[in-house]
């Protein structure tokens, strides 16, 4: 098996979504954010945070929080925030907005993950632009007191940098015209270094290892009963190298759901996206226990325990 075929077998993705060359992350989040306050009946004004995840921000300065607030038309007393990770993000802002939750300052949040991460992919490196995908999603939290609470389990190492980097562009390599030389890297991969690079050996290593460790330290902190949880879902990195966690895991195919076939790998919102795409019937109705555990650049990995119950649940939205 090889070509298209042998693609699909290994990465599991059939298709994934580009959006066009003015739309940002900032709009994507935008319309899902608008969508899901309309569901739950919130007031904006009593919004207290938005915390926004994306590698592909509006600028570089000012935050795209801030200007989500704005376009959003939340009150000038919301806390705003940028993060820049990948896929890791929707974990790690999970944790900073319980966090805030928790002061007593704040009763509800925003939680606004997504990246159009096919911008900086050259459409000539077959190891990157076929694997990722476009996505935005917001995630609403709003405190309540006998509520369980959400559990957390994060590691970084910084020192595997290079695994997943674009070079230039920042202000430790800026831009300069040769930052736009086409460079052929071997058979199917070339790119310049305004360009996402990914080293594909050393990400697989790192996720079949780090994912696991995290489960199961996550797992054995806080004393929970693996078998009692309901639903793992993790970042989707790619079907072959998710389907080693699963097993080094023991999990069952059926706790473990998968959006890669319609959407590829979307960074900081693909744990959003699966539940939403592939779990809304039972969120909707269901009181459930969950484990999301998201692992990338950086490098960045954490894991996260949680329920839901009867939540409000919102169909896709594409445009």
């Amino acid at each position: 098996m090889g070509g298209y075929d042998g693609f699909v077998a290994t990465t599991g993705i059939e298709r994934h979504r580009k959006s066009d060359p003015n739309t940002c992350s900032s709009d994507l989040c935008q319309v899902a954010a608008e969508k899901l306050i309309a569901e739950l009946g919130w007031e904006k004004g009593s919004i207290d945070a938005l915390v926004f995840v994306t590698q592909t921000p509006d600028y570089i300065l000012p935050a795209t929080s801030a200007i989500l607030q704005q376009r959003l038309g939340l009150s000038e007393s919301c806390y705003t925030l940028d993060i820049s990770l990948g896929c890791s993000g929707w974990v790690y802002a999970l944790s900073v907005i319980s966090a805030l939750l928790q002061n007593g300052m704040m009763r509800r949040g925003l939680l606004l993950a997504g990246d159009t991460i096919l911008k900086f992919c050259s459409p000539e490196d077959k190891s990157t632009y076929p694997l990722f995908g476009d996505a935005g999603s917001a995630t609403a939290l709003e405190y309540k007191d006998k509520a369980s609470p959400l559990q957390f389990y994060f590691n970084t190492d910084g020192e595997g940098k290079e695994a997943i980097i674009i070079r230039d562009g920042g202000y430790r390599n800026p831009f300069t015209l040769q930052s736009l030389d086409r460079i052929h890297q071997g058979e199917d991969i070339e790119r310049n270094h305004l360009e996402l690079e990914l080293d594909g050996m050393n990400v697989f290593s790192f996720g079949i290892s780090k994912a696991p460790k995290s489960v199961n330290g996550l797992l054995e902190h806080f004393n929970i009963d693996k078998e009692s949880v309901d639903c793992f879902t993790f970042h989707q990195a790619n079907l072959f190298m998710n389907e080693k966690i699963r097993k080094k895991l023991k999990l069952p195919v059926e706790k473990v759901p998968y959006s890669l076939k319609d959407y590829g790998n979307t960074s900081c919102a693909s744990i959003p996206l699966t539940l939403v795409s592939q779990r809304s019937d039972e969120l909707r109705v269901n009181q459930m226990s969950h484990i999301g555990c998201g692992f990338g650049v950086g490098l960045s990995w954490g894991s996260v325990y949680f329920h839901t119950g009867n939540i409000k649940c919102p169909d896709l939205i594409e445009f």
